[in-house]
């Protein structure tokens, strides 16, 4: 559906469910130079769980709801790094539903606590070295476990096309906030994949030329044709291409290290106020190369996918 003809109205939410989406979006102010692009920054922390996955999760839910995949008092099962954890527990809880999640000891305890508070029950695998090529694999099996024990309901998010919907919203709304001013480029770093499909459709709908750029660990630039490797950037560089993007759909693939992405984030929180976690940091020194390229008279945008405050525990 066209972007100029589809309504931003979702499915009446409860409660807490209606802070989700509609967030902000900023210019960066102190990191860009006088002859660069103007970067734009969408503030997906301002979501009730400091995350965009709230989005995603709500989507996710409701697709089965309405589909009838999902039902009252079944058991949710996902596997997650902790946002998409942290997000689901948050709308289980409003909704009524138990959760089952699958973790790991690579992602930070802030999220782990997250999902914990909110009542999901949790599953944890022990990784001590980080984000390993062979940890999602292995999250992803047990979950299939519980779901084979419990009869349980997957949300699976590498495979939930559902979650398309909620990130859509994100592109619509940039194209409602930025008005007439053209989108040249969107950037933003790849886990499930679903933000950026779901983002770069809607606005490739009013800038079909916009280039769309994916970001991924230097240490595990699988997309950029390397081999899989560890690193501590969470969210995303899980050792394959995922599936919502087998078929393509990016124009071009920016690497960024562990270390510069802590470096970005930091220098985002204290010259921006921008404060997020490593994710973020790869996003927007990604940015910053674009928009030194593209110049100045040029617009990109990218996302600033959680919050800071869930990394207090790590070297962020």
């Amino acid at each position: 559906m066209p972007w100029h003809n589809r309504s931003m109205a979702v499915t009446e939410r409860i409660g807490a469910l209606a802070g989700i989406g509609h967030t902000p979006i900023v210019r960066l102010s102190a990191l860009t130079g006088p002859d660069d692009a103007e970067v734009w920054v969408k503030l997906e922390a301002a979501n009730p769980t400091g995350s965009y996955k709230d989005r995603m999760a709500l989507a996710m839910i409701e697709g089965a709801e309405r589909a009838g995949r999902l039902q009252p008092g079944q058991t949710v099962v996902e596997y997650t790094g902790g946002s998409t954890g942290s997000s689901l527990a948050f709308v289980c809880s409003v909704k009524g539903y138990p959760l089952r999640i699958v973790s790991s000891t690579a992602f930070s305890e802030e999220k782990l606590r997250t999902m914990a508070v909110f009542g999901a029950q949790l599953d944890i695998i022990d990784s001590p070295d980080g984000i390993t090529p062979d940890l999602i694999p292995r999250m992803m099996a047990r979950a299939a476990e519980i779901v084979a024990e419990t009869g349980g309901f997957p949300t699976d998010q590498f495979h939930n096309r559902d979650a398309l919907d909620g990130y859509r919203e994100i592109g619509e709304e940039i194209v409602d906030q930025l008005g007439d001013r053209p989108v040249n480029a969107f950037c933003a770093y790849v886990g499930v994949g679903g933000c950026f499909l779901g983002a770069t459709t809607a606005l490739r709908e009013r800038w079909p030329e916009m280039l769309r750029v994916t970001v991924e660990p230097e240490e595990s630039a699988v997309m950029s044709g390397r081999p899989a490797g560890t690193h501590h950037i969470e969210g995303g560089g899980v050792g394959f291409i995922p599936p919502l993007l087998e078929d393509g759909g990016w124009d071009e693939v920016i690497t960024v290290s562990t270390a510069d992405a802590g470096v970005m984030a930091r220098r985002a929180a204290r010259h921006e106020g921008i404060w997020t976690g490593r994710s973020g940091g790869a996003n927007l020194a990604a940015a910053l190369r674009i928009a030194n390229r593209l110049g100045r008279g040029h617009l990109l945008v990218t996302v600033q996918p959680d919050s800071g405050l869930k990394y207090l525990n790590g070297d962020i």
